[in-house]
């Protein structure tokens, strides 16, 4: 997921506030097997398919991956339950990270555990008003910055979490570096 110079480049999903884990992936999916190679490509599928009726497509029907590299929300990103499955269907979908005003704090865990997409906290709600679905941005992870045309914004420091992220979650962080 992370590049070598640690710069991340794509197109962009625009969400609102309160985005829960049952418009990222509906409850009756839970029965897919993330663990399998089907149940990721299945999953991959159906990520975001609990949004409203009417919102632009987030998934290609010919590739059954995301057409976006990003998700760019508002506050509470993630709420509701605690299911893994809403965070792999996003990383499985191609999904790179998830940028937010604010996460739940379990769906912010479930990103580390899982090692499946980057979760970045944006302080600037200026930001959102700037951007629109379908625009590129670039995510720099050093300086901590997403550019977009004319403009900067710094993001919070990602720290060790994109070591975390790119060596596949935490428990593969963990071995990877002969803490296990």
């Amino acid at each position: 997921m992370i590049n070598q110079s640690n710069i991340l480049r794509g197109k962009v999903y625009v969400l609102g506030d309160n985005i829960d884990t049952d418009q990222i992936l509906s409850a009756e999916y839970l029965k897919v097997n993330p663990a399998t190679e089907e149940g990721r490509k299945e999953l991959a599928t159906l990520a975001m398919c609990g949004l409203p009726e009417g919102s632009i497509p987030f998934v290609d029907k010919n590739t059954g991956k995301a057409k976006y590299d990003f998700i760019l929300a508002k506050n509470n990103f993630g709420c509701g339950s605690s299911r893994e499955h809403a965070v792999v269907s996003l990383g499985a979908s191609g999904v790179k990270a998830v940028i937010a005003l604010s996460f739940a704090r379990i769906f912010f865990r479930n990103c580390v555990s899982t090692g499946e997409l980057m979760p970045i906290t944006i302080q600037n709600s200026h930001f959102l008003d700037c951007i629109k679905t379908g625009d590129m941005i670039e995510i720099n992870l050093e300086t901590n910055q997403i550019v977009i045309p004319g403009e900067t914004l710094n993001m919070a420091p990602i720290g060790e979490l994109a070591n975390i992220v790119s060596a596949g979650g935490l428990f593969a962080y963990a071995r990877q570096n002969e803490k296990m």
